[in-house]
């Protein structure tokens, strides 16, 4: 049970808005479909779908760019309709550059919204998980601090493979 201050979506977002908009989101601009398929022979997006095989193999192939967007967008977009919306999952990812930009700034925008207009009440009561999840184990703040640090943690990923790709 959280005790001391009571959080607000609005504490919530600022986490990731911070990142988003001053890290993030800037070093994505001017991103071509070259740059999210490489590396080459990694898994990325075909067809609208995330490649990749259950369970992951140890080690794990690396992914391309354009998974880890497609990623980012999937686990925003699905969350965001699990807990402040129809509860239904993405359709098929787009499989440009700019369309996948498009995506998880539009998945970002769902989310955003979703956590700013919650209560603080209903931030500190369990809460199911994503779409076929019941489980209800966590608060609700808990699971948008999990899907805060998972869009930091990818995006760094992001951003680290167009380092790389600009300087191979």
């Amino acid at each position: 049970m959280l005790t001391g201050p009571v959080l607000t979506g609005e504490d919530l977002h600022e986490q990731l808005s911070w990142h988003w908009e001053a890290r993030l989101r800037p070093r994505l601009a001017g991103l071509t479909d070259g740059e999210t398929q490489w590396p080459p022979g990694g898994w990325t997006v075909v067809d609208g779908i995330l490649e990749g095989v259950w369970p992951t193999p140890d080690p794990a192939p690396v992914t391309t760019m354009a998974w880890r967007l497609g990623h980012l967008g999937v686990l925003l977009a699905d969350r965001a309709s699990a807990h402040f919306g129809d509860r239904t999952w993405s359709t098929a990812l787009p499989e440009t550059a700019d369309g996948l930009l498009d995506f998880v700034d539009a998945a970002y925008a769902q989310w955003s919204a979703g956590v700013l207009s919650v209560s603080s009440d209903r931030l500190g009561r369990a809460h199911q998980g994503p779409p076929g999840s019941s489980d209800e184990r966590y608060p609700l703040w808990a699971v948008v601090l999990h899907v805060n640090a998972e869009v930091i943690h990818h995006g760094a990923e992001v951003a680290l493979l167009r380092d790389l790709y600009r300087s191979r």
